[in-house]
């Protein structure tokens, strides 16, 4: 090959490069790539700030069995131990969107920082552009006892006695009691002097009747928030004393633990209602409920009559004033006062015994003057029921969280001294020697039950242990002065000390002074 050949050989493969080089930048005649015209950078906007996941994790918290995860509810965060644990390091674990999480000043990093949760602890999601949104978690440990979720339409508040909210109720029983799903309900302020005070109780009213903490069905239950009674204890033992008791029937209970739209407002009490109904009250279709009552204390729609001693409320049934019902029921009662303080009143078949059930009065008497309740001589809360053709019988009980010594404006604070015995009926009734036996010998019964109900007194005092503590986180009373208490104790224990000290010394007493009658 000749030397001519080669080179027009590689000078023909220098074009057909330059050809394929022009191409590939635009072709033939065509200008320099394009330099791109620069644009300002575009700023994402700032996230919003959210906590979307908050736990406990066992992984990184010794005392955690399995993951705790918490409720989110806005800008309050809910969790509950299913166990009562040390909650003063806790490690959380959390999810959010934003450039940070604090508390405090301290940044918090997911399932490294530890906190004490023993108060409620409030976490600030930050973004970029410094804009923060707070959270409150709320630590609440699993107290023994059920849980109730009152949730109201719209989160309306319960402000008055009279007009109900509509909401929804929960029951979440813990192994305890029975569980209750969402159902519709209506929810109202209720009590006299216990209005008035921080923590509310509540009249609420079920949509149909059904049980309610293994409670007999009803629709009526009333929350009692046992605010003055720092033990909760005294309104329950009452009770047993009932239970105890011939009285036709006293009000079964529970406590629970109530959250009203998610917040948490304390330990309730939850009780049956004093009102007529086969399984509570039983005075038939033409029976009467009453009350002794104060005229002040009346509702606009109230009826009632009074006597030379007492007014008396009619609370079941709904009748008009002067009609027959009425005219019977004010007339029988009449009739029993004049043969209570006529001069033959002590004759079994003409005196007050052709009127009332003895021993409805003896026990109703007894328990009354054991616990020394101070409503109980004249001022309210006296229940008393009849049916037509039958005896007048005392009762049931009602309204003894100031009683066992919890009052300091009044004789009772001290558990030495009669209280009920001055009530005008049972001072008359004392009259007759025939009485004071009875009573005498009806108080040897109770007083042989005397460790019983201190068991008993024990026996709530420590299932009340964890949800007292609680309920004091809320409303911190212990320690305080809450009227109308007579003394200022340091703790719960100190409390429930008292009320037993109390009432083994009124039954000191008591046993004495009645057998010297």
């Amino acid at each position: 090959m000749s030397t001519k050949f080669l080179k027009s050989f590689f000078q023909m493969l220098l074009c057909v490069l330059a050809i394929v080089s022009i191409a590939a930048c635009g072709g033939a005649g065509s200008s320099s790539p394009a330099t791109p015209t620069p644009t300002t950078p575009t700023t994402p906007a700032p996230v919003t700030p959210v906590l979307s996941d908050f736990m406990f994790m066992s992984s990184t918290n010794s005392g955690v069995s399995e993951t705790i995860r918490a409720e989110i509810n806005d800008s309050t965060i809910f969790i509950r131990t299913p166990k009562v644990m040390d909650v003063s390091n806790l490690v959380a674990t959390f999810v959010f969107s934003g450039a940070s999480v604090l508390v405090g000043d301290v940044e918090q990093v997911s399932g490294v920082t530890v906190n004490d949760f023993t108060q409620p602890v409030t976490y600030t999601v930050r973004n970029a552009a410094g804009t923060g949104k707070n959270y409150t978690i709320e630590l609440m440990q699993f107290t023994g006892l059920p849980v109730i979720n009152l949730t109201t339409d719209n989160g309306n508040d319960i402000t008055n006695r009279d007009d109900y909210t509509t909401g929804t109720v929960e029951v979440f029983g813990n192994g305890v009691v029975s569980d209750l799903d969402n159902m519709e309900m209506e929810i109202r302020g209720r009590g006299n002097s216990t209005w008035g005070m921080p923590k509310k109780p509540y009249q609420m009213k079920l949509a149909a009747k059904r049980e309610f903490l293994d409670m007999e069905n009803d629709k009526k239950w009333l929350f009692l928030a046992e605010y003055a009674d720092k033990t909760m204890l005294r309104n329950k033992i009452a009770y047993e004393l009932g239970y105890l008791s011939a009285l036709d029937w006293t009000t079964d209970s529970e406590f629970a633990e109530v959250f009203l739209n998610r917040n948490y407002i304390g330990t309730y009490h939850i009780t049956q209602k004093v009102e007529e109904g086969g399984d509570r009250v039983d005075i038939g279709d033409d029976g009467f409920l009453l009350e002794i009552d104060q005229l002040d204390r009346l509702d606009p729609d109230d009826v009632y009559f009074e006597t030379d001693t007492f007014l008396i409320n009619i609370k079941e049934p709904s009748l008009a004033q002067g009609d027959s019902q009425y005219l019977y029921i004010s007339r029988l009662v009449h009739e029993f006062e004049q043969a209570l303080y006529g001069n033959q009143f002590a004759d079994p078949v003409n005196g007050y015994q052709k009127y009332i059930d003895l021993d409805s009065f003896i026990d109703w008497y007894l328990i009354s003057e054991i616990t020394k309740n101070v409503d109980s001589r004249s001022f309210s809360s006296i229940y008393f029921h009849v049916i037509p053709g039958e005896k007048i019988k005392m009762g049931p009980l009602w309204d003894f969280d100031l009683s066992f010594g919890n009052v300091d404006y009044a004789d009772p604070e001290f558990p030495e001294g009669f209280w009920i015995k001055q009530n005008p009926w049972y001072e008359r009734l004392f009259q007759d020697p025939n009485f004071v036996r009875q009573v005498q010998e009806r108080f040897a019964y109770y007083d042989e039950n005397r460790d019983f109900l201190l068991a008993k007194v024990d026996e709530y005092a420590d299932k009340l242990r964890y949800a007292q503590a609680e309920n004091d986180a809320r409303w911190q009373t212990i320690g305080i002065y809450v009227w109308p208490n007579p003394v200022v104790l340091d703790t719960y224990e100190a409390e429930v000390d008292r009320l037993k000290s109390w009432f083994n010394t009124r039954m000191d007493w008591l046993d004495n002074a009645l057998n010297q009658l």
